[in-house]
């Protein structure tokens, strides 16, 4: 590492006294060994184990991109990168840095690269965070290897950072941690002499309401563990109790970032979920987003879409629900508003379901993309102007409520799709009836169903 003057102070004061250091970087591994998890990407030959060991030669390390959630080890691993290696070991964060300090990097790293041979790993923390001429100035540095990039990201790289930096990276995905990876921290965090030093027991039904609250993040379990251990040292007890870990933890980490693609992923799986009529997992993802403070006006729009794509005319209350739960949720917002929601999710769950006007619709477009748009009918056009008669606009055209039963026996498409049928209801639900009724009215109207069926 490079670091500057308060940064070697910071460093040197954490030295002398540990405890000024929060649990979580005290128990940082010191080594490859003391990773917990994410032994898919520490095997032997690895890009990361090639980079901690200093391979080089022909096929010298690469630079990697560590995508994962929160907490499940992509600073951790840099940072043993840092202390296992013998390169230059420099560490930017895209939060403060920006082409002024890449490009000093850079150059220095060329310095050191051409005159005393020695190269440097650049850890690039938070990446996607940089735009897209920030990630661009990376590029000559990584393709002729001046640098070594370690760059880490908890959102989908492939929407985050630019093509050609990924081209020239391995993008190497990091798991949540398991509940089994999270118990062995916590309980080397309780013995070693960086943590606690063996100083407090913890019962096992502690352990447990730790590693559920915890979300498979490796600094939330440590964080709470020294923050329940802080408070029973403070009043003389020799273990963390379960009452003790409540008292100082107020609730779960909901493992969702409403600014990253964890967001799309909830709302897609919210919607899957209604989709499938599962109304318990509909509702467990609604809850994920409600605590993750996400905009309840962008669920409620999720949910007036899925009243039309997924439920239409199987129940034609659907679409009504979803739009007054809108409006109640823009007109109350939180947390009131999780009950309109949780009513309108609930109400769309367990709805008889439908696609057809989805398909109908899709199959129209298509038609009209292909070119299968003729002229509108002479009768149908408007006949309000001057002169619109001479044209021959809206002659001949039958008031369909001059007529008995309401529907008039004329033409009413294009020629060209005169007998196409986008429409094909389901018997699902309320839809039955209008199932009955396409067909009644096609068969007044004359209409002989040709082409291909839109829903095939």
């Amino acid at each position: 590492m490079e670091p500057d003057l308060f940064t070697a102070a910071a460093e040197d004061r954490q030295e002398k006294d540990p405890s000024a250091s929060p649990l979580a970087v005290r128990m940082r591994p010191r080594a490859l060994d003391e990773v917990v998890g994410q032994q898919h990407l520490l095997k032997p030959g690895s890009p990361l184990r090639r980079l901690v060991e200093g391979s080089g030669g022909p096929a010298g390390a690469s630079s990697v991109i560590l995508w994962g959630p929160p907490g499940t080890g992509k600073t951790t691993l840099a940072y043993v990168v840092s202390k296992a290696t013998n390169k230059r070991f420099v560490e930017l964060s895209a939060i403060t840095a920006g082409v002024k300090e890449v490009r000093a990097v850079i150059e220095s790293a060329r310095r050191a690269s051409g005159g005393f041979g020695k190269e440097t790993v650049l850890f690039l923390d938070e990446i996607h965070r940089f735009s897209k001429a920030q990630q661009d100035s990376l590029l000559p540095a990584v393709e002729n290897r001046w640098v070594t990039l370690i760059a880490a990201t908890t959102e989908n790289p492939y929407f985050s950072v630019i093509s050609p930096l990924l081209s020239r990276s391995l993008l190497l995905t990091l798991e949540p941690l398991t509940d089994d990876d999270l118990r062995d921290l916590v309980r080397r965090a309780l013995t070693d002499e960086r943590g606690l030093g063996g100083a407090l027991t913890l019962p096992e039904d502690a352990e447990a309401h730790l590693l559920r609250i915890a979300g498979g993040d490796a600094r939330r379990v440590l964080t709470a563990l020294e923050a329940a251990a802080g408070a029973a040292l403070a009043t003389h007890e020799a273990e963390i109790t379960l009452e003790t870990v409540e008292a100082t933890v107020d609730r779960a980490a909901v493992k969702y970032d409403r600014d990253g693609d964890q967001h799309y992923d909830v709302a897609s799986a919210l919607i899957k979920s209604i989709r499938g009529s599962d109304v318990d997992a509909a509702l467990h993802y609604l809850a994920r987003m409600i605590e993750a403070g996400e905009d309840p006006r962008f669920i409620a729009r999720r949910l007036m879409i899925s009243a039309s794509e997924d439920i239409g005319l199987a129940d034609p209350t659907a679409l009504p629900t979803a739009v007054a739960a809108a409006q109640a949720v823009a007109m109350i917002g939180f947390p009131e508003a999780a009950l309109t929601l949780s009513h309108a999710t609930i109400a769309l769950a367990l709805a008889p379901k439908s696609n057809a006007a989805t398909l109908a619709i899709f199959a129209a477009q298509e038609d009209v993309r292909k070119g299968l748009a003729g002229p509108v009918p002479a009768h149908l056009r408007d006949g309000h102007y001057k002169g619109a008669a001479k044209l021959g606009h809206a002659q001949g055209y039958i008031y369909p409520h001059d007529v008995q039963g309401g529907i008039a026996a004329q033409q009413y498409a294009p020629d060209v799709v005169r007998d196409r049928r986008y429409y094909t209801p389901t018997r699902h639900g309320a839809e039955a009836r209008y199932a009955e009724v396409v067909e009644r009215v096609r068969e007044r109207l004359g209409r002989q169903g040709g082409g291909p069926d839109p829903s095939s």
